[in-house]
């Protein structure tokens, strides 16, 4: 459940349309054909974290394998957006977006019907990349529709709002359909959305015209995609080979090398997917750093709180749902307290430490939960503390990553940033999933693993661990937003479009 952004991507080189592209009387229609759209993609980063442990128990995959369900998505989505929002340049939004729709729905089906660990983790890559066409046509769609400023800067305050409340209501739907249906439910639900946003879509949408200066940056997606699978995986490995096998370290040296040559690529290709002068501001480097760490913090926590709840305390899978609420609550409140009051009257340098230290903080918290802890008492305060730190860092993080930037940067600096919490996510994951897994399997060592009682604490030293490395994470945060982020309020561009995420 992130803090939702809402996703870009690069329309620098497209020029917008007249407004009477879209009839008057159906652009408000086609507001709401994207965000049933948008609605679908942001779900699906917190309804299948709920309906985890009852997949994993159906498809009888290992605690080592589970992180795959979640970092097949994030990784295929995050590493092929900025890639996704050319294709919609180059062959235009309109049919990018209903291919985008189909391919998700498609993926999402087979997900629905896999019969094997596999077919659930190639299921969710293919969401992932759909995902990846979908979400920037969708914002590119939304620009170019509502032409006028005011009508605009309404849109997106709609769109905005759709993708804020995704998070929250992933959790309750996913709750719902796997309790009361059956997990396979949290993916299926994904075809009803595509089937109403293709139809209005279909009927609604104008042709728009092909940006024929567009380049597709084919290399430069194999070595970054690569690049981040090899460390996802090399991490993963850990779990089941030594840190200095070959398994392990060859594929983390493989990602660090395709990663660098990914970065010297850019400086060479005359259409690079990700041009490094973004990168260079030392806010914006500040805040897609922090981006990166808060998305790995984060997506650790909902998975390892996901089985905590369920199969430590025996929640079902409605009340897991409604139990991590208030921590969506908190970082909306957090989140606008940030960007509102805090950051335009004191700047980001004291903001978003803070953020890093209180999400630390209430992860160190969780290390102390058992297995007669109370929601009011113990859980809850560390839920409410952690979201508290997200939203402080997430909002400053992600405005500040575009502030400043060239108009022709807009899109891909927004893209950016959301690519940097779904990778963070990603990789975070599999890291904690290595070492929780790791944990609880030297635990086990020398006491006997049928014993219930022997299982559970060894479930609560994986979930400790978990919770602490991420607090890690939080910690060096705040070190690294502290020294890099500029004393005093940014400049901010009035006009400059808002930051949204996907």
């Amino acid at each position: 459940m992130s803090q939702t952004s809402i996703g870009g991507t690069d329309t620098a080189t497209v020029s917008p349309l007249p407004s009477s592209a879209a009839s008057p009387r159906h652009r408000w229609w086609i507001l709401g054909v994207i965000g049933i759209a948008q609605l679908m993609v942001v779900l699906d980063g917190t309804i299948v974290n709920i309906a985890l442990p009852s997949a994993q128990k159906d498809l009888g995959f290992s605690n080592g394998d589970r992180q795959w369900i979640v970092t097949a998505y994030a990784l295929a989505f995050g590493s092929l957006l900025l890639l996704g929002g050319r294709i919609a340049d180059l062959f235009g939004r309109k049919i990018t977006f209903l291919v985008g729709l189909v391919g998700f729905a498609g993926a999402s089906a087979v997900g629905g019907a896999a019969h094997s660990f596999e077919m659930l983790v190639a299921a969710r890559a293919c969401q992932g990349l759909f995902g990846a066409l979908l979400a920037p046509a969708a914002l590119s769609l939304l620009t170019t529709t509502f032409t006028d400023a005011k009508e605009r800067a309404r849109a997106f305050g709609v769109y905005g709002a759709i993708a804020g409340a995704g998070g929250a209501i992933g959790l309750l739907l996913g709750g719902l359909l796997t309790e009361h249906l059956d997990w396979r439910w949290t993916l299926y639900v994904n075809l009803v959305f595509a089937a109403i946003a293709f139809v209005g879509g279909a009927i609604l949408l104008r042709r728009t015209a092909r940006d024929k200066t567009a380049t597709l940056d084919i290399p430069g997606a194999v070595l970054v995609g690569g690049g981040l699978f090899s460390l996802v995986y090399g991490f993963s490995n850990a779990e089941s080979h030594d840190w200095s096998s070959p398994q392990t370290l060859g594929w983390l040296v493989a990602g660090a090398v395709l990663l660098a040559a990914f970065t010297v690529w850019q400086t060479k290709s005359s259409h690079p997917l990700l041009p490094l002068r973004v990168l260079l501001d030392r806010n914006r480097g500040a805040s897609f750093i922090a981006t990166l760490i808060s998305g790995a913090g984060m997506f650790g926590v909902f998975l390892f709180l996901t089985y905590y709840l369920q199969q430590s305390l025996g929640y079902t899978p409605v009340e897991t749902g409604l139990a991590f609420l208030p921590m969506v609550g908190a970082l909306v409140i957090a989140s606008t307290l940030a960007s509102s009051v805090l950051v335009p009257r004191i700047g980001p340098k004291p903001v978003v430490p803070l953020g890093m230290g209180l999400a630390a903080a209430g992860l160190v918290w969780m290390t102390a939960l058992d297995l007669n802890s109370s929601y009011v008492t113990d859980i809850l305060p560390t839920l409410v503390l952690t979201g508290l730190g997200l939203g402080l860092v997430m909002a400053p993080s992600m405005s500040l990553a575009t502030a400043g930037v060239d108009a022709k940067d807009s899109g891909v600096a927004s893209a950016t940033v959301n690519a940097m919490q779904q990778i963070g996510g990603s990789i975070g994951t599999a890291l904690l999933n290595t070492l929780a897994t790791s944990a609880a399997t030297d635990y086990l060592a020398g006491r006997n693993p049928r014993d219930p009682a022997v299982q559970a604490h060894a479930g609560l030293e994986a979930y400790s661990t978990a919770y602490g490395w991420s607090a890690v994470f939080f910690a060096v945060g705040l070190i690294v937003s502290f020294l890099l982020y500029r004393r005093g309020v940014p400049e901010q561009d009035p006009d400059a479009a808002p930051v949204v995420h996907m």
